[in-house]
């Protein structure tokens, strides 16, 4: 996807978006004749579209004329890694980086990645803390960027998995668990993020190797939970995560090798599971980064059985988010990786308004910014996207998106919008 240059005419937070069809992922139907009032950044209200030239009478607000276009909220990624650096020589440039390197590299991806639609993100393990001052700069208004909700470092056991980078922190025993999760609530971490098992990119483990004891997950989980901060765990194997999910776990990232009975007991406690089914179904990306054989064949050879696993999620209820653990922005297949995350979401069992409500109000829900986000309405944060076909029959519709806005600021117009009225 090209991203297009944004026109002239921008919104500076106040704007009424006309001539549209916007999409209710609440009800998961397209209304016409509406109208979006934005102001301050926020949707004041949803009214007819008279389709005068008169704006909103005394409102005085600039009018943009959508052509048409299916108006939907920004997608919010659950699964971010700005700083991502996996084995090979990709990988090893980023990880001999300064931190003034680091953080210029982050900001390019989070400005791209707002450019393709993604207006919130969830990082889950970053370098340096380098996302902390990310999001203060992505706030102040210093860098364009998405909404950034973060768990800073991801705790590990000493050679856990990631253990080599420093967008970890290595942990050993109940008592540095707990202290971990306190060092990075300290340093301002929204959530927290431990890894309690081995994945694709560790050399000298597997997806099934357990690495948190059960007092090391008791630990992390209720210390999170008493500061009011909910856990994610990089997760594959089954009985490990049946144990964390036991410990009040709040989420599982990838799942890989997950079983109906535990599916049922995640369902049971409100425990979401982000998929990530892309990372067991992109060589060219891995090809792209020199990545090494033995982790393309460990990544690949577990499609499969990750495919199942997230049937059996979506079987037994579970409350599915979208997360692309590659690069949101990253060109692949023809599309984003976001893009490409949500058509196998769909592919594999999820149908489509279901789909875009994983990418919109569900991770909204989970980060309990759903009355701020996640859907169209009014008090909600004007971040929106916009394309020429409807998302509600096909997330592949998003391939086409040519429009962002976020807090009622145009951040990509491809030239869909117009002016109408001049503002007064």
């Amino acid at each position: 996807m090209q991203v297009g240059v944004v026109t002239s005419f921008e919104t500076k937070g106040h704007a009424e978006l006309r001539n549209l069809r916007l999409v209710d992922v609440e009800e998961g139907v397209v209304r016409a004749g509406l109208a979006i009032r934005i102001r301050d950044g926020v949707i004041e209200a949803i009214i007819p579209d008279d389709g005068s030239s008169e704006g909103s009478g005394t409102s005085g607000l600039p009018v943009l004329d959508m052509g048409g276009a299916f108006v939907a909220p920004g997608l919010i990624n659950m699964h971010t890694h700005f700083s991502l650096s996996l084995p090979g020589p990709v990988g090893e440039r980023l990880e001999s980086m300064d931190p003034a390197g680091i953080a210029l590299y982050m900001a390019d991806g989070a400005r791209r990645t707002l450019h393709n639609g993604v207006t919130t993100v969830r990082c889950v393990a970053e370098k340096g803390h380098a996302d902390f001052a990310l999001r203060e700069a992505i706030g102040s208004g210093w860098v364009q960027g998405p909404r950034i909700y973060t768990a800073g470092r991801a705790l590990v056991c000493t050679g856990g998995h990631g253990h080599s980078s420093d967008d970890t922190m290595e942990c050993d025993g109940a008592d540095e668990f707990a202290r971990g999760v306190r060092t990075q609530i300290r340093a301002g971490a929204d959530l927290i993020k431990i890894m309690i098992s081995g994945g694709i990119a560790g050399e000298h483990e597997t997806i099934s190797t357990p690495q948190l004891t059960t007092d090391e997950m008791a630990a992390a989980i209720s210390t999170a939970h008493a500061w009011g901060r909910k856990v994610t765990a990089h997760a594959g194997p089954a009985a490990v995560i049946a144990e964390a999910v036991r410990l009040g776990l709040d989420c599982v990232e990838h799942g890989y090798e997950l079983t109906a009975e535990v599916c049922r007991a995640m369902a049971e406690n409100g425990t979401a599971l982000v998929p990530t089914l892309i990372v067991t179904r992109s060589g060219a990306f891995f090809d792209e980064l020199g990545v090494p054989q033995w982790m393309q064949q460990r990544s690949l050879g577990a499609g499969e059985r990750h495919i199942a696993s997230y049937r059996m999620a979506l079987e037994a209820g579970v409350d599915v988010l979208l997360g692309s653990d590659m690069p949101p922005f990253w060109p692949f297949e023809g599309t984003s990786a976001v893009v490409r995350e949500l058509e196998h979401m769909h592919d594999f069992g999820l149908d489509a308004a279901r789909t875009l409500r994983a990418g919109t109000l569900a991770p909204a829900r989970w980060l309990g910014i759903d009355d701020q986000t996640g859907s169209i309405a009014e008090g909600k944060w004007a971040d929106l996207i916009a394309l020429p076909e409807d998302p509600l029959a096909s997330p592949s519709a998003l391939r086409d998106l040519d429009f962002v806005m976020q807090g009622g600021v145009v951040v990509r117009d491809d030239g869909r919008a117009t002016p109408g009225t001049e503002e007064r």
